[in-house]
């Protein structure tokens, strides 16, 4: 499923957060999206899932979902936000509890985003038994269960330490090339972003406007490989050249609030 984001813009009150946003994404596109602290990002994933209502401006989409999709936006955040008396497959069931299938068709939905996200032996564990690695995989396989036409995530790696992270980034490009869903990935780390997205899209200091949009050509599958490593860091540069300086402001300013 494509998006598109014309106009948009969002304000908290008197504070004017995300301001005369244009934005198009492909199907099957990940799109990171960075930017100063404070400059509407997680906003942005509120607006396209409609957690937000959109007052200026609008977001359309066009295509059609994926087959069985029961959700057409779906979450995965940075807190794992799991039920801690429920396992993971509880956990995971509960995205389906509220759509009219068949326990049959329960059982298979959930069986296949165990084992795609290698949590099939750990079905009955409670939250407290896992790591944060494993508790973030119950979050993304609850996700997956609805089979979204769009994934929205919002640093759902940040928690995590920095082994972990790496493990999970493989999971992840593992999992969107098998499901080629749609995502908006919301992220700080610079190298995260370069490493998972198919482009990067940069947004300004508050209110968040796009101030850049960059492709990364290098194949997602070749990005680990020693002889890309100059190129990619030259990117991460790019980036953070593009928001140094209003990074530096914004944390200022978030500073004297």
């Amino acid at each position: 499923m494509n998006l598109h984001v014309r106009g948009l813009a969002h304000a908290f009150g008197p504070l004017a957060v995300l301001e005369g946003l244009d934005l198009d994404i492909a199907s099957g596109e990940t799109l990171a999206v960075i930017g100063p602290s404070g400059c509407g990002k997680s906003t942005l994933l509120g607006l396209l899932g409609g957690l937000i209502r959109v007052e200026k401006g609008g977001i359309t989409a066009s295509g059609a979902p994926p087959a069985g999709c029961l959700n057409p936006f779906t979450y995965v955040f940075q807190d794992f936000a799991l039920l801690p008396w429920r396992s993971v497959e509880g956990n995971i069931r509960l995205a389906l509890e509220h759509h009219a299938l068949a326990e049959e068709e329960r059982r298979r939905r959930i069986d296949a985003v165990l084992a795609l996200t290698g949590l099939s032996e750990f079905r009955a564990a409670l939250p407290k038994q896992l790591s944060g690695g494993m508790r973030q995989r119950v979050g993304i396989a609850r996700a997956l269960v609805v089979r979204p036409a769009v994934l929205l995530m919002d640093e759902p790696l940040s928690a995590l330490d920095a082994q972990t992270r790496d493990l999970l980034i493989e999971d992840l490009l593992a999992i969107w090339a098998r499901e080629q869903t749609t995502t908006v990935y919301v992220t700080h780390n610079l190298a995260e972003a370069i490493r998972l997205a198919d482009r990067v899209a940069i947004l300004s200091r508050r209110p968040g406007r796009l101030r850049d949009l960059i492709a990364i050509d290098v194949p997602r599958a070749d990005r680990g490989q020693a002889r890309h490593a100059g190129a990619l860091a030259a990117l991460q540069d790019r980036l953070w050249a593009a928001m140094r300086g209003e990074a530096r402001d914004a944390d200022r300013e978030v500073a004297l609030v």
